[in-house]
């Protein structure tokens, strides 16, 4: 049984990765198609809406409890080949997010990174040891003096180990971003490994995108370049990255951008002027990417509002059926 006294409330399931044995290598946390299809079986279809329902019930009010939809980030090419032909085998409609730079030919880096610390090193373990070694900086003591920052994520996120955390927070609060690209670029030196040979297999198209929207799933926005710490941008940033996101989804679809309704938080990352931002461009429905009440976010409740809905991440509910 799914649903529990944990997760009773209406929410999202969050997908990412996937793997298959042609194309899409096993990483970190990636799913095959058959247990995409053990995931849906566990929670039920009866308790599974399409996207479109679950917006409409959401914005009626009358969106009840026990009641889920399915949800996809980044972009992720896998999604198309593994996971859209489950999706459409049992006629499920889906929410898929997607960040806009990559249709500009600067696609965010994120899964460039991930593709190479999956597929170059034996483990990730042995990634994270390599790029520890190539800091100039004193992150022993940060992550010291971050310890109950990363207590919080350990709890948040219990499907991340503590590698796992602490090079995130490394990434996104020790280093600057050109700091971080830096020391990536000489391990792929290091590696001979050259990223633009990856971009058709990692990263969505845009006749995938029109894929998506001719089969009635629905495409929403995740900003414009992807930034992990989202909520560190200023206002005008923030603005500018969904105003950018959602002007590229509409020329994409060839639907007016008053036509696109709902969102997710890249990397889970926003602020009140992040909702303040997205209310004023008539966005109803927003998704976070964790199941708790974050207070230190100033919440009250764990749907606090339209635009913070709940997600489970697919990694949690593999663990139960396991």
């Amino acid at each position: 049984m799914y649903f529990n006294k944990e997760n009773s409330f209406y929410h999202g399931i969050m997908f990412h990765h996937f793997h298959d044995e042609k194309i899409h290598s096993k990483s970190q946390g990636s799913i095959s198609r058959d247990e995409f299809y053990k995931i849906i079986k566990h929670i039920g279809l009866e308790n599974i809406l399409n996207a479109n329902e679950f917006y409409l019930r959401l914005k009626d009010n009358k969106l009840e409890n026990k009641k889920v939809c399915i949800t996809f980030d980044d972009c992720i090419k896998a999604q198309i080949d593994v996971a859209l032909p489950v999706l459409e085998d049992l006629k499920i409609k889906a929410f898929f997010f997607v960040y806009t730079s990559l249709f500009d030919n600067e696609p965010d880096f994120l899964e460039i990174y991930r593709h190479f610390r999956s597929n170059y090193f034996n483990n990730i373990d042995d990634f994270y040891k390599e790029f520890f070694k190539l800091l100039d900086k004193d992150f022993k003591t940060f992550l010291k003096d971050n310890n109950k920052f990363i207590e919080n994520k350990k709890s948040k996120f219990p499907f991340y180990s503590t590698n796992d955390i602490n090079f995130r927070l490394i990434r996104d609060s020790l280093l600057s971003k050109e700091e971080y690209k830096k020391i990536m670029l000489i391990m792929f030196k290091e590696k001979k490994f050259e990223p633009k040979k990856y971009y058709s297999n990692l990263f969505f198209s845009e006749k995938d995108i029109n894929q998506l929207n001719s089969l009635e799933h629905i495409v929403g926005l995740h900003s414009h370049s992807h930034h992990t710490m989202f909520e560190n941008l200023s206002y005008e940033e923030q603005k500018n990255e969904y105003i950018k996101c959602m002007k590229k989804i509409s020329e994409i679809i060839s639907k007016p951008q008053s036509h696109i309704k709902v969102m997710s938080h890249p990397c889970g990352s926003y602020n009140h002027d992040t909702l303040k931002i997205l209310k004023n461009l008539g966005i109803d429905l927003g998704f976070k990417a964790s199941m708790h009440v974050e207070k230190d976010r100033g919440m009250k409740k764990i749907n606090n509002s339209t635009l913070e809905i709940a997600r489970k991440d697919h990694s949690e509910i593999i663990k139960m059926i396991k």
